[in-house]
C-alpha cells in the first residue's frame, strides 16, 4: 500500500492509513525547528553534523535559499518522527529538482534518523513516501548527493540503489584514551618526525600555541588567515577560489559564531605575534568532528615545518580528549587523509524520480556521475581533464 502524505504550509491533505510511513513536507524550515532539535538531541539518533539545524540554517540564510527550502519529515504509523531531511526545491532544466542542502560544503548528506530502528526502515517504504510527497509538492525528481552507504554501523536506506560517487569520504574512530588514539593513528616514525618539526619550528619562529576559536572575533581572525592562505594555494593551482564568494564567507562566519557553534575553527599560531600558521575547520556535533576545510601558511619558512600536519595531530588528540567518538576528513583523496584514516566512507548519489520527465533527468544525471567517476579514478583521464580545464580557464 502506498505511503500517505501530509503537506504542511503548502496544502493540507489528510493522510490515509498506511503500512509504514507518512510523509510531511514543511515549507518553512523554521517551523520544523522543534521536531528537528528533538530528533538531533536524542542519544539514539543517527546523524552527521551537516544536518544539524544551526549548520543548515547558516547555509540557507547566507545563500539566500530560505525561500526554496523544504523539510521532509517521515513519521511512523503512530505519528512519531522517524526521518528528517532538509532540501531545496528549485527549477533546473525545466524541472523541479529537490536537492540536499550544503552542496560540496557538506561532505555527507545523510538524513537525520531518530534511531537505528528508523535507519533500518525498508528502502521501498522510503521511496514510496518520497514519491507521494513529490507528487503533492510538484517535485519531478530527488537528487540526493553524497549519501553514505552506512553511518556509525547503521545502513542508509536512501543509498540502497544509488550510483557510486567519484570519491569517497575518510574517517576514523576516536578512543577514550587520547594518547592511545594518537599512537594508533600516527605511527612511531610519524610522531618522531612531527616532534622534530615542531621543535625546529619553535627554534626558528618562537613558541607556538594550538587554539580553538572561543569567541566570534577569534573565529573571524582564523577565517581571515584561512582565506589568505587558500587564495594563494588556488592561484598556484590555476583554479577559481570558491572561498572568495561573499555568500560562502557569510555562511562560514555564521556557522562558526556563538557559544555552541555548528563549525569549530582550530589554528596553530605563533604564541607571541599571533600569526596563524595553519587552520582547520569542521562541522561538529556532540559525537563527531567532520572536517570541512584546511590551509597552511605558504611561506617557505613556515611550510617546511608542516604546520598543517602538526595541527592535525593536535586536533585528533583534542577531539578524543573532549569525548568525541568520530573524526573524519571529508570527501576526496589526499595524502594526509590516507595517512591517518582507517575507515573509507562509501558514497552514492541517490536519484528518485517522481515523474516521467524526472526519470529522463535521473538517467542523464546517473550517466554524468558515472563519467565523473571514470575520469576521477583513471589517472590518465584525470590528468587530461585537468589540462583541458586549465586551457579553458586560460
Amino acid at each position: 500500500m502506498a505511503a500517505a502524505l501530509q503537506v504542511t504550509d503548502i496544502d493540507r491533505i489528510a493522510p490515509r492509513p498506511i503500512a509504514a510511513l507518512t510523509a510531511e513536507i514543511i515549507q518553512d524550515p523554521l517551523a520544523a525547528e522543534a521536531v528537528w532539535r528533538q530528533i538531533a538531541c536524542d542519544p539514539d539518533a543517527v546523524q552527521t553534523p551537516y544536518q544539524r539545524f544551526d549548520w543548515v540554517m547558516a547555509y540557507l540564510k547566507a545563500r539566500g535559499q530560505l525561500g526554496v527550502a523544504r523539510v521532509l519529515l517521515l513519521r511512523d504509523r503512530d505519528g512519531r518522527p522517524r526521518v528528517l531531511l532538509p532540501l531545496t526545491v528549485e527549477r533546473h532544466c525545466g524541472l523541479r529538482v529537490a536537492r540536499t542542502v550544503g552542496d560540496t560544503h557538506a561532505n555527507y548528506h545523510l538524513p537525520l534518523f531518530a534511531s537505528r530502528d528508523a535507519a533500518a526502515t525498508r528502502p521501498e517504504d522510503v521511496t514510496a513516501a518520497l514519491m507521494q510527497a513529490g507528487r503533492s509538492a510538484g517535485i519531478d525528481v530527488y537528487e540526493l548527493q553524497h549519501q553514505p552507504r552506512s553511518w556509525d554501523g547503521a545502513a542508509n536506506p536512501f543509498a540502497t540503489s544509488g550510483e557510486p560517487q567519484a570519491s569517497n569520504g575518510y574517517g576514523l574512530t576516536l578512543d577514550s584514551d587520547p594518547e592511545a588514539t594518537v599512537r594508533r593513528v600516527f605511527s612511531a616514525d610519524a610522531r618522531k618526525k612531527l616532534r622534530s618539526k615542531e621543535k625546529r619550528l619553535i627554534e626558528a619562529q618562537g613558541p607556538v600555541a594550538y587554539r580553538r576559536a572561543e569567541t566570534d572575533a577569534e573565529a573571524d581572525r582564523f577565517l581571515a588567515a584561512f582565506y589568505a592562505h587558500k587564495s594563494v594555494r588556488f592561484a598556484a593551482m590555476g583554479i577559481p577560489d570558491p572561498y572568495a564568494d561573499p555568500a560562502i564567507r557569510a555562511f562560514l562566519t555564521a556557522a562558526a559564531a556563538g557559544p555552541d557553534p555548528a563549525m569549530e575553527i582550530h589554528a596553530l599560531c605563533l604564541a607571541e605575534s599571533g600569526r596563524v600558521l595553519a587552520t582547520f575547520g569542521g562541522a561538529v556535533s556532540h559525537r563527531r568532528y567532520s572536517g570541512m576545510m584546511t590551509a597552511f601558511d605558504p611561506d617557505p619558512e613556515i611550510a617546511r615545518y608542516s604546520p598543517g600536519d602538526l595541527l592535525l595531530q593536535h586536533l585528533v588528540r583534542e577531539q578524543a580528549t573532549r569525548g568525541r567518538l568520530g573524526f573524519d576528513l571529508g570527501v576526496g583523496e589526499a595524502r594526509y587523509k590516507a595517512s591517518i584514516c582507517d575507515e573509507t566512507i562509501e558514497l552514492v548519489e541517490a536519484i528518485i524520480p517522481v515523474t516521467m520527465a524526472g526519470r529522463t533527468y535521473g538517467a542523464a544525471r546517473q550517466g554524468l556521475v558515472r563519467a565523473k567517476r571514470a575520469i576521477k579514478r583513471d589517472p590518465r583521464l584525470y590528468a587530461a581533464f585537468q589540462r583541458l580545464r586549465k586551457l579553458r580557464r586560460g
